[in-house]
């Protein structure tokens, strides 16, 4: 737990050091370029008090949950608006629209939505944390919520849709074949994704049926968590997409500057050190649970396919 907590630390820090000293070692923002992160800046400020107020009076700590693939949809269509609905910029807004629309199903499916928009099913490791030495009490919780739940997590989540904000340099210019390329890529692993969650939800559905019938667990199911499918290949194969898909889109603002290294690098590189410290917590956790899981991390490879060896 206590690596968590240095990771927790680390990716607020981060939160501000890379965006900024990558800002200032980029080429001078256009004035439009200025207006529009001025708007957006304060936007997601606003999100994150209010997911901060809300979730401070009602306790349940995954209002930015609910929010994670649905305000980026706003931010990209946002930019696509102020840029005159240039095609590059429409093309990299539906990219993130169909993502968004595909992460927010799954999400909802397992409760998270409720017409009491406040309610709904809070993240398990939320209370796990809440426990932690280091966070417990009302107090420390409180400032965790407000620095990392909210505003770090609102402001990850508009750092990563800002890569089209830098595609603003080729306004006017037309769509390339690598464009095109990455598009693909980016729709491909969608659907990678979408198919390793639904993989895990119907081996924990089936899972869950069996043990609430009373039937003892065999075959797959002995175990205890998904192994089959994509996660007989790497432990976190949504995981490995969701990094990708953002690394992925990381590279139009590339594509449109010319130049490989950009400030609006922050949003995926944050990202990659955010799913390192959220793996190593659901697996110490899974770790914890299930006499196996230590042979399948052996085994298995992480994020990518360990190459070397059969799994077993």
């Amino acid at each position: 737990m206590n690596s968590l907590v240095k990771t927790i630390f680390l990716l607020i820090f981060t939160l501000i050091v890379i965006p900024v000293v990558t800002f200032y070692l980029d080429e001078p923002l256009m004035p439009l370029q200025k207006e529009v992160l001025q708007h957006l800046l304060l936007g997601a400020l606003v999100v994150a008090l209010l997911c901060y107020t809300i979730s401070e009076v009602t306790g349940n700590c995954s209002q930015v949950d609910k929010l994670w693939s649905v305000v980026p949809i706003f931010y990209v269509w946002y930019m696509a608006y102020k840029g005159s609905f240039d095609g590059r910029l429409v093309l990299m807004a539906v990219l993130a629209t169909v993502w968004g629309i595909r992460l927010t199903y799954n999400f909802s499916r397992r409760g998270a939505y409720k017409l009491k928009f406040w309610t709904g099913e809070e993240d398990y490791r939320w209370e796990i944390l809440r426990q932690t030495p280091a966070l417990k009490g009302r107090l420390k919780w409180s400032m965790f919520n407000l620095f990392f739940i909210s505003l770090y997590q609102n402001g990850l989540i508009l750092l990563f849709t800002l890569p089209m904000l830098v595609a603003y340099k080729s306004i006017g210019q037309p769509i390339s074949v690598i464009e095109y390329i990455l598009a693909i890529m980016f729709i491909v692993l969608v659907v990678i994704e979408t198919i390793a969650d639904q993989q895990q939800w119907n081996y924990q559905n089936e899972k869950h049926r069996r043990l609430n019938a009373n039937i003892a667990p065999e075959g797959i199911y002995a175990k205890g968590f998904t192994h089959t499918g994509l996660w007989a290949k790497v432990r976190h194969p949504n995981y490995a997409c969701e990094q990708a898909i953002w690394i992925v889109f990381y590279l139009f603002s590339v594509v449109a500057t010319g130049h490989f290294i950009n400030w609006s690098m922050a949003g995926s590189l944050l990202l990659l050190i955010l799913f390192q410290g959220s793996a190593d917590f659901s697996e110490n956790i899974s770790a914890g649970k299930y006499p196996s899981y230590k042979d399948y991390q052996k085994n298995v490879g992480r994020f990518l396919p360990k190459l070397f060896f059969k799994n077993k």
